[in-house]
C-alpha cells in the first residue's frame, strides 16, 4: 500500500533518483504539449487559447479523483500523503508577484526552464529573472520572515478549512472545472471574431 516510501516499499535512497525521472518526464510532457511557448502560456490572459487551463484543470481533476479512488481501494493512504504547510499572507503575496511575472514574461517557473532548457532567450532571460528573485529574497530573508512565517495554518486542505467531506470538495471542484471550460470556449470563440 501507498505511498510507497513512506511504507518502506522503496528505500529512501530511491526518492531523489525518482524525482530525476518525474521531473524529466514532466519537462518532455510540457514542451511535447507545447508549453514552452510563453504565447500558448500568455494566451490564457488574452483570451485566444485556454489548453494551459484546460491541461492543468484536467490534471488536477484526474490526480484528486485517482488518489482517493485509490484511498477506497486501499492502494494508497492519503493520511500518510505530505500536505505543504499554509503560510496565509505569504501565500497571497507570493501568489500575486507570479501572475504578474507569468502575464508579463508568459512563462511560470516550471515552463521558462522548459524553454530555457531548448534554447529560448525569453525563457532564459525569464529564468535569469527568477534566480535574481531567489537571490534577493534570500539576502532579505531576515526581515521577510516574520511576513513568510505568519498566519501558519499548518498542513491543511481545503476540506479541513472548509470543514466539508473532501467528497464534496472533489465533485464542486470538477463542476468548477467544467463550467470553466464552457466558459473558456465562449470567450475563445469571441476573441477569435474580433482579431482573426
Amino acid at each position: 500500500m501507498g505511498p510507497l516510501i513512506p511504507n518502506g516499499l522503496i528505500p529512501m535512497d530511491w526518492n531523489y533518483i525518482i524525482a530525476i525521472f518525474i521531473g524529466m518526464a514532466f519537462g518532455y510532457i510540457l514542451e511535447a504539449s507545447g508549453f514552452s511557448s510563453s504565447r500558448k502560456l500568455a494566451g490564457v490572459f488574452y483570451g485566444y487559447d485556454f489548453v494551459v487551463l484546460k491541461v492543468f484543470f484536467t490534471s488536477a481533476v484526474v490526480a484528486v479523483i485517482g488518489l482517493y479512488y485509490m484511498d477506497y481501494l486501499n492502494w494508497v493512504d492519503i493520511s500518510q500523503l505530505y500536505v505543504h504547510p499554509t503560510h496565509l499572507w505569504a501565500a497571497i503575496i507570493g501568489g500575486i508577484i507570479m501572475g504578474v511575472g507569468f502575464l508579463a514574461g508568459g512563462f511560470c517557473p516550471g515552463t521558462s526552464f522548459c524553454g530555457a532548457a531548448i534554447g529560448k532567450i525569453d525563457a532564459m532571460v525569464f529564468t535569469g529573472g527568477i534566480m535574481l528573485g531567489i537571490f534577493v529574497f534570500a539576502e532579505a530573508f531576515t526581515s521577510l520572515e516574520p511576513l513568510f512565517n505568519g498566519s501558519n495554518l499548518g498542513n491543511i486542505t481545503l476540506a479541513d478549512a472548509l470543514d466539508m467531506s473532501p467528497y464534496w470538495i472533489i465533485f464542486i471542484f470538477t463542476i468548477i472545472a467544467i463550467v470553466s471550460f464552457g466558459i473558456s470556449d465562449k470567450i475563445r470563440n469571441k476573441v477569435k471574431k474580433v482579431f482573426y
